[in-house]
């Protein structure tokens, strides 16, 4: 009767065991990294009332008779499963989401957490808060991270360049000069009378007046008078007499009869008479009253400057035409042309004038005089012409005044700045300007401030050319553009060379030439000077990346992860470490995410993986497992009370 006794003592030392399990799987429920631990329990050994036997003849078998002797002790395991990532804002906080643990140096032996609460001691060197332990990296060596150091300066080498340079050419212009109106050429207007001389019979008694009236040009009534003489007839000799008072027509014996030719030439120049009364001059020439006109014609190089429609009276051999105006370099320019000298026609006349403004091309587009400045850019371009006093020939050269027809302007330019650094770290301005050629294509020249350094190659002096893009905008024949520029800083011993990347050919990566304006812009320079570090961070595969002062990064270390054949296996060694065991297996060190190993988390931690609704479950399990065997207990207590009883 004993037996039951033992048998409930074991049920009860079992539970027991698995309530001190669960009841530290609570306690640690808010320890990071803790992972929880499970019981499971075996019997104890059964004693043997009748063993089984097989059948034979008439009997069948038998199945043995055994009673159990209790619970055997509570086997335990632990639950690596993943437990929460908790934010802690702290650098060298560090989680592991996924297989694998935190290698640490311990004084005998290496040791293993899930527990990243590290930090730098006064050495640098990446420990455990905690312990003290230094944290491994891939290579099982310990890792120091040098917060003191610089990071060296940088030369800068390339330069890339992205933006657009305007396709609408605004300059370069040269300055141009053109007439108001084109020259004209044409025939004057001419009248004829039908009348013979050089004679003319009147039949009128001597002294008698015979008057007409001329109209030149439109303009107002001029009246001619001749007498007769003695004979009562009226000499041609007369008649051309009294037409030089007339203005603006010549009169001429033309085969006996009387010709009135106008000085003016071309359509507006005309020519009409009109009656004289009773004693009709017009009549006895023969004129008749109608209106007859010149005629408009083209000019050429050829067209004399007496049959130009802006002449007023003819030129006379020797007659002199003051040319004046401001060359295209900014010289005076003063020069008389001298008809019969210089030459007769407007194609000498335009020919003088180009060889006074020697820096000037002076030409005839179709009829308009036109004066173009050899040099592009902004100029006081001038030219006028004027006749001197005394000429028998005058021109309403007013009427031909030139003015600006295209403003010089200088090229088009677009300028960019950028930062750049010589060896040493020191930065630099250095300016890019783009300059439109004549020929469209583009160049850029580099320029420094002269308390600086001077630029030996790509200086305005010496600009890079032949940047060409084609209709689209895009940039073509980069190959054959010359990118480097060449800068002796002040202090270093020799010139440093930066290459300008400008795009790839066919390609919107780099300039471009839209009708857009411009907008060229340095997107970046791989230059730098020297930097402090200013923050550290640790990435998801345990590289511990410097951040410096000068905008620039370096990997300082890698965190190994280990790895376990069985990580069950792991001996608890207390402050959240584990050890290698002999069913662990050994340790493997290799990068996270790395081989099935999970990723790192900086500035977390992992939270406990123990499941509290869980545990108060198995409790209450645990709680009744441990009643129902003292219940045992009492039950047989009173059995051998009753026995004992009854002696």
């Amino acid at each position: 009767m004993s037996r039951s006794l033992g048998i409930a003592l074991s049920g009860m030392k079992a539970n027991q065991q698995w309530i001190d399990l669960i009841g530290n799987n609570l306690a640690n429920s808010n320890t990071p990294g803790f992972k929880s631990m499970r019981g499971t329990f075996s019997t104890s050994f059964a004693q043997t009332l009748r063993y089984a036997s097989a059948p034979n003849g008439t009997l069948g078998g038998r199945n043995a008779v055994q009673i159990g002797l209790g619970a055997a002790g509570m086997e335990t395991d632990r639950t690596f499963s993943q437990g929460a990532l908790t934010g802690t804002g702290r650098i060298f906080d560090l989680a592991l989401e996924g297989d694998g643990f935190f290698a640490l140096q311990g004084n005998n032996r290496r040791m293993f957490t899930r527990v990243g609460t590290f930090g730098l001691d006064l050495n640098h060197m990446l420990v455990d808060q905690g312990s003290g332990y230094p944290v491994l990296d891939v290579t099982g060596n310990t890792i120091t991270v040098d917060t003191d150091a610089l990071f060296p300066p940088s030369a800068t080498q390339n330069l890339e360049l992205q933006g657009n340079l305007p396709a609408v050419v605004s300059g370069p212009l040269a300055e141009v000069l053109t007439s108001q109106a084109p020259f004209e050429g044409g025939t004057p207007a001419i009248l004829t009378g039908t009348a013979s001389g050089p004679v003319f019979a009147t039949g009128s008694p001597a002294g008698t007046a015979y008057t007409m009236e001329v109209v030149v040009d439109g303009g107002v009534t001029q009246q001619v008078s001749v007498l007769t003489d003695g004979a009562g007839n009226i000499a041609m000799a007369d008649i051309l007499a009294a037409f030089q008072a007339v203005e603006g027509v010549v009169a001429a014996d033309a085969g006996g009869s009387l010709s009135l030719t106008s000085v003016r030439n071309g359509g507006e120049a005309s020519l009409s008479v009109l009656p004289g009364g009773t004693n009709d001059l017009a009549g006895l020439l023969g004129l008749s009253g109608g209106v007859v006109t010149g005629v408009d014609q083209p000019v050429t190089a050829g067209t004399d400057l007496n049959d130009l429609t802006s002449k007023l009276s003819d030129y006379a051999v020797g007659d002199q035409i003051q040319v004046s105006g401001v060359d295209g370099d900014g010289s005076a320019v003063s020069a008389l042309f001298t008809y019969g000298t210089d030459g007769t026609t407007l194609g000498d006349l335009v020919s003088f004038l180009d060889g006074a403004f020697t820096g000037s091309t002076v030409s005839l587009n179709n009829g308009q005089l036109v004066v173009t400045s050899d040099t592009p850019g902004e100029a006081d371009l001038l030219l006028t012409l004027e006749d001197v006093a005394g000429n028998q020939g005058t021109s309403d050269w007013t009427s031909l005044a030139l003015s600006v027809s295209t403003e010089g302007t200088d090229a088009d330019e677009v300028v960019v700045s950028s930062e750049v650094y010589d060896a040493t770290g020191v930065a630099h301005t250095l300016t890019l300007t783009f300059q439109r050629q004549p020929d469209l294509t583009w160049s850029v020249s580099a320029e420094v401030p002269a308390s600086e350094g001077q630029v030996l190659v790509g200086g305005p002096g010496s600009p890079l050319t032949g940047i060409e893009f084609d209709a689209d905008g895009k940039p073509i024949g980069l190959a054959a553009v010359a990118k480097d520029i060449q800068v002796q800083w002040n202090g270093q011993s020799g010139p440093q060379t930066m290459s300008l990347g400008l795009g790839t050919d066919g390609a919107f990566d780099g300039l471009t030439q839209f009708g857009s304006g411009a907008s060229v812009l340095v997107d970046s320079q791989d230059g730098y000077s020297d930097g402090e570090l200013a923050n550290v961070f640790v990435e998801k595969n345990g590289t511990v990346v410097g951040f410096y002062t000068n905008g620039q990064s370096q990997d300082l270390a890698q965190l190994g992860v280990a790895r376990f054949a069985n990580a069950e296996g792991l001996e608890d060694l207390g402050n959240n470490m584990f050890g290698e065991s002999a069913n662990s297996g050994a340790h493997q060190l290799a990068a996270a995410q790395v081989g099935g190993r999970g990723s790192i988390h900086a500035g977390t931690l992992e939270g406990s993986n123990v499941d509290t609704a869980e545990q108060f479950v198995r409790l209450i399990e645990a709680q009744r497992g441990f009643q129902a065997n003292a219940r045992v207990i009492s039950t047989q207590d009173e059995l051998l009370g009753e026995a004992v009883n009854l002696i």
